[in-house]
């Protein structure tokens, strides 16, 4: 691997990590309702909203309201955003691309989008140049990228409160925490960001489709539109859909290497930050720690056994010259101005971080390196992942490592005073066995079935079977990536990974809830001599064996299959 891309890891490391304690710390008091230096602005205006909508600020509710009102609010996106997208053809701004929309939106198609951006996957079987109008792309999908990713912090702040709370069933007001997440945190790092972003090239505008003559006199039509927008909260809301279909490898998404850092800061930033406004909430910021400690080292042997296959290349062809020892950096599928270095930085961040916005084409990567991302995803959003759902997802893996630990010793086990018993048991494992139990069946599915094969247009065996396992991943996942191998615009895939999706968000949001609610409830347990400490690297240790224990359980046969397989036959 070269210094250069140790560097460049190294440095959005720490990037990422300086920035915890301050963005995290920002994050508590706003939704804790204590003084920030937005307030002046910002106050009135929340004021307002409450008004008209009619929202008592002051009135908590408890976890089945909660999740209530959060499926209620994503549902209705869904519906809103799936009119919208029906009706793209009758409103404003569908004339300058007009000609160009050469995929049509139909039905399944616009229902498969809208329930992607509507649960923060950004799942995309269309090209966004090749399909949707420019006020699709603001009004429709912009705007939706910020309510489903404030919709999924404010879940990650009522679960933190379920853990911070004692004896009291309200877990806060989701309303109440979604406008704050969107006022206090989404709206203004999005105008920094979009306004740095700009200043890299990212383009924004509204002028139509411009026709170019190339150097052999052939025709060339160069997509435009307000890119920046879209650019900046696709990443920072952790969803990814891109305005082109070549997504982050496109030029006016992703000019330069400071646009990709900054992009791929923007996905890590928050919730990696939300880790410390775990600790600060609770009030034990060292159990925070623990786990961007436990995330960082995930992310960082992800990054670094990535990185060696890409650099290393495909062995055949290596084979096919007669020169095994030779290293030939895997350059297929990446963008010369990234290389290796860049394309894997942003293979790892968007894998882990529930964001499906990729610079390179991960269908291209050798078997090993592609199976890195999928790995990641495999794990559940545990390192980073989506904004709320990252850290109530790694803290399941810990009450899961917690109960087997306890199964050991002989010991009921707890976290942070709060006892692990047969309630809680029962949803957490829920929680556990959703994830594989929709992907493993959705792809058993599609490999058994002649609309599932139908898909693997360019590739089958070893690699088509992954393709089609990485894309029901993704969208449990709710990350939205893909091997761009699978042709997923056809009604089967449509409507299958539509489903993982809802799943994916619904499934694992409403038992995390129900989880807070039952923790909210308990009296707070003292600390004792059999206490297991949870602010360790021992729990650490535990935290990250008990991933790789219940994802190797789950997954290796599947693994083994796909990019293992590949891999041994020499693909």
């Amino acid at each position: 691997m070269s210094l250069a891309s140790l560097l460049q890891y190294g440095l959005f490391l720490l990037v990422v990590i300086a920035l915890v304690k301050p963005i995290g710390g920002y994050m508590a008091r706003v939704f804790e309702r204590e003084k920030t230096f937005l307030d002046f602005l910002l106050r009135p205006l929340e004021r307002l909203i409450y008004k008209l909508t009619g929202v008592d600020a002051e009135q908590e509710m408890n976890w089945k309201q909660y999740a209530t009102a959060f499926v209620v609010f994503s549902f209705t996106g869904m519906v809103l955003l799936y009119l919208l997208l029906r009706l793209q053809y009758v409103l404003p701004y569908f004339n300058l691309t007009s000609s160009f929309l050469t995929t049509p939106l139909t039905p399944d198609l616009a229902m498969n989008t809208a329930i992607s951006f509507s649960t923060t996957t950004t799942w995309q079987a269309y090209g966004g140049e090749t399909t949707l109008s420019y006020f699709s792309q603001m009004i429709g999908l912009t705007v939706q990228n910020f309510l489903a990713g404030a919709g999924g912090l404010a879940v990650g702040v009522a679960f933190i409160r379920g853990l911070a709370r004692e004896e009291t069933d309200a877990l806060g007001n989701f309303w109440v925490d979604l406008v704050r997440a969107l006022l206090w945190v989404l709206l203004p790092l999005s105008l920094v960001g979009g306004v740095l972003l700009v200043s890299q090239g990212v383009l924004m505008n509204f002028s139509s489709y411009t026709g170019a003559t190339t150097l052999d006199g052939g025709l060339q039509t160069i997509a435009q539109g307000p890119v920046a927008a879209l650019e900046i909260i696709k990443n920072l809301g952790t969803n990814g859909g891109g305005f082109f279909n070549a997504n982050g490898a496109h030029p006016f998404e992703n000019p330069t290497p400071l646009a990709n850092f900054i992009e791929m800061l923007a996905i890590a930033l928050l919730p990696a930050a939300f880790t410390y406004t775990f600790g600060r909430m609770i009030g034990r910021p060292r159990q925070g720690w623990i786990l961007l400690k436990a995330m960082v080292f995930l992310f960082v042997v992800g990054l670094l056994l990535c990185g060696w296959f890409e650099q290393r290349g495909n062995p055949a062809m290596r084979r096919a010259i007669n020169e095994p020892s030779v290293t030939m950096p895997n350059m297929e599928g990446k963008e010369v101005r990234f290389g290796v270095g860049g394309s894997v930085l942003a293979a790892i961040t968007t894998s882990n971080g529930a964001t499906g916005s990729y610079n390179s084409m991960h269908d291209s990567y050798t078997p090993l390196g592609g199976g890195v991302p999928l790995i990641n995803m495999l794990l559940g959003e545990i390192v980073f992942g989506g904004l709320g759902t990252g850290l109530y997802s790694i803290i399941m893996v810990a009450l899961v490592g917690l109960f087997l630990a306890g199964l050991m010793i002989g010991r009921t086990p707890e976290y942070l005073g709060k006892k692990i018993g047969i309630p809680e048991i029962k949803l957490i494992m829920l929680y556990t066995l959703a994830a594989p139990a929709a992907i493993l069946a959705l792809t058993a599915l599609a490999v058994v079935t002649t609309a599932g094969l139908a898909g693997l247009t360019t590739n089958d065996g070893a690699h088509g079977f992954t393709e089609i396992i990485y894309a029901y991943t993704s969208a449990v996942a709710n990350n939205g990536q893909n091997f761009a191998g699978l042709s997923a615009n056809s009604i089967f895939y449509n409507v299958t990974t539509a489903i993982a999706m809802i799943i994916g968000r619904f499934g694992l949001a409403i038992p995390a809830l129900a989880l807070a609610g039952h923790f909210a409830m308990q009296r707070r347990r003292p600390v004792t001599m059999g206490t297991l400490p949870t602010d360790s690297t021992a729990f650490g240790v535990l935290l990250v064996g008990a991933a790789l224990i219940v994802g190797g359980l789950s997954y290796f046969p599947a693994l083994a299959l796909g990019p293992i397989l590949e891999h041994l036959i020499g693909g």
